[in-house]
């Protein structure tokens, strides 16, 4: 039964980022992770590359966390966008930018990003112990003392949870820091998928399935209400869409499902023009081929296999000749391109959203140190914590600046731990 200074549960992004600075500053680390290995969630993201930060101004960065933007206010700044890329580089990971100011390994490998941190964690002299499932947290006399796991006690005063949410639980992140929580008194907002694929009642989207569209708007009505919309790309699925577009959609629209609400999404297929711009283009490709059957006269306009379906919601005959068209069934395909209507049923499951919406109150964490209000030595970063943002990066940023706000915290012996 050994003792440490401090121990931090949960080896993701905020728990390796925490455990480091933690040892960084003089204190005697515990790393504890259920997985046989670091970084399984990080090795996945970005689809195996990593969006690990986006250069957008960092005072910029509130808006685009609709989870308690505000809590990380100071959060950000300590640990911002360029401090990240230099914390990396120091490791040898070089960075670039992409489309949208998502910042990527120039590697394309998330792996690379995996070996830093535990680089890291090896040269600040973090001990680190895998294929360790806490079962509790520790607390005497209302502060905490140490954690449980495996059968084993593991001692220290200052206790750093990095659970993660409920998402990918084969990652590890199974919601063990939610029961933790409210076992000891937190409160915990309900967890929710965030970032998530949206079903749909239309079954031609079955006809699109793989079809991946570009430069497209989709908005989201509540209520017959426009509440949002997004650029960008989305992806036609055999149960409804996806893509970075829908994925920052789907947290409204999912909550808004939850209250019983109607949800529809529409895609302007043609955002770049306006309904007369686009009607004319639609005459000249209609003057072009004019002879031409009408499934066959759209070719130059969309991709093919959009083209039948299209077609068919605008009631116009697809056999039919395209100088037989009528004035009234060509408005009516404009007006279908840029609307596309889809009726929104439901979110895929929690499991297989990239982010939990929901978790521990910001109510009852210090954003200026990460500590518990609840229990003394207690700390919480990460994804465990109600804070979550739209694709572009910003989640991993949140969750690298947690962990490096609450490992400093955790390990400044002489401040945090004199109370």
């Amino acid at each position: 039964m050994k003792e440490y200074q401090v121990i931090v549960v949960g080896g993701g992004a905020a728990g390796m980022m925490a455990a480091g600075q933690a040892a960084k500053g003089g204190a005697k680390v515990l790393l504890l992770e259920k997985k046989e290995r670091l970084g399984r969630k990080i090795a996945i993201s970005g689809k195996g590359r990593c969006n690990l930060t986006n250069v957008e101004n960092v005072s910029d960065f509130i808006g685009h966390y609709p989870g308690n933007g505000r809590f990380l206010h100071g959060i950000l700044r300590d640990f911002d966008n360029v401090t990240l890329r230099e914390f990396f580089a120091s490791y040898g990971v070089e960075t670039k930018v992409e489309r949208g100011g998502r910042v990527f390994p120039v590697s394309d490998d998330a792996e690379r990003i995996v070996e830093a941190l535990t680089s890291f964690l090896k040269n600040m002299g973090v001990t680190v112990k895998a294929g360790i499932t806490v079962e509790e947290v520790l607390v005497e006399d209302g502060r905490v003392v140490g954690v449980r796991g495996n059968g084993q006690r593991f001692l220290a005063p200052q206790v750093v949870i990095c659970t993660g949410g409920s998402s990918y639980p084969a990652t590890g992140s199974n919601g063990d820091g939610f029961r933790f929580a409210r076992k000891l008194g937190h409160t915990v907002i309900t967890p929710r998928p965030a970032l998530v694929p949206l079903k749909t009642a239309e079954d031609w989207v079955k006809e699109l399935q793989g079809l991946a569209l570009r430069n497209v708007e989709g908005s989201l009505w509540i209520g017959g209400k426009k509440q949002a919309a997004e650029f960008g790309e989305m992806l036609f699925t055999h149960f409804g869409v996806s893509g970075p577009i829908i994925l920052t959609l789907s947290r409204q629209a999912g909550d808004a499902l939850r209250e019983g609400k109607q949800v529809e999404l529409k895609i302007n297929l043609k955002p770049a023009l306006s309904a007369e711009q686009l009607d004319n283009r639609i005459q000249r490709d209609f003057q072009k081929y004019s002879n031409k059957q009408c499934k066959n006269a759209l070719d130059d306009l969309l991709p093919q296999s959009l083209i039948p379906v299209l077609i068919r919601l605008s009631g116009i005959n697809p056999e039919g000749v395209v100088h037989q068209i009528s004035r009234e069934e060509r408005k009516s395909l404009v007006k279908l391109l840029q609307g596309l209507p889809l009726t929104i049923t439901g979110t895929l499951s929690l499991e297989t959203a990239i982010v939990t919406a929901g978790g521990i109150s910001v109510k009852e964490i210090n954003p200026k140190n990460m500590a518990s209000k609840c229990i003394k030595g207690l700390y919480w970063a990460g994804e465990v914590v109600d804070v979550d943002g739209i694709t572009g990066g910003y989640n991993l940023q949140a969750a690298f600046a947690m962990g490096y706000r609450a490992g400093q915290a955790a390990g400044n012996v002489i401040g945090s731990w004199s109370d």
